[in-house]
């Protein structure tokens, strides 16, 4: 099984995830946003609730797409 090594661009440690990883990963982050869209329609418009929330569907967004350009790229 082929891995991948990363650096933490936090800490600077490496990090190593396969295929499989990547791809539970990207489950849990769907689960995530779908998950944050539906708590979006029940928080006060305009609200720092739904500012926050529609910041974090972004983010969460972002994480799935480089995901799934890595685990198309066969890393």
């Amino acid at each position: 099984m082929k891995s991948e090594e990363m650096n933490n661009n936090i800490t600077g440690e490496k990090i190593t995830f396969s295929k499989m990883e990547l791809e539970e990963a990207r489950t849990a982050i769907t689960s995530l946003i779908h998950k944050c869209e539906k708590a979006k329609d029940k928080v006060k418009k305009n609200s720092s609730q739904e500012t926050l929330l529609k910041r974090r569907i972004k983010a969460l967004q972002i994480s799935a797409s480089l995901i799934e350009e890595k685990i198309s790229k066969g890393i």
